[in-house]
C-alpha cells in the first residue's frame, strides 16, 4: 500500500511538472489517501501485534 502512495506521489510530480494539474492533484488526493490509510493500518497492526 505504502508502495501505491509512492506510485501515485510520483504520477502526481511528473504530471504537475508536464502542466497535467487536473491529474496532479487527483493523483495527490490517491497519494495521500493511501498513505494516511497505510499509517493507520500500521498503528492498529502495532497495537494488535503487542497481544
Amino acid at each position: 500500500m505504502l508502495g501505491n502512495a509512492l506510485l501515485f506521489l510520483i504520477i502526481a510530480i511528473i504530471a504537475g511538472v508536464l502542466g497535467f494539474t487536473g491529474i496532479a492533484g487527483v493523483a495527490t488526493t490517491i497519494a495521500q489517501i493511501l498513505f494516511f490509510l497505510f499509517l493507520i493500518l500500521f498503528v492498529v497492526s502495532l497495537i494488535t501485534g503487542r497481544r
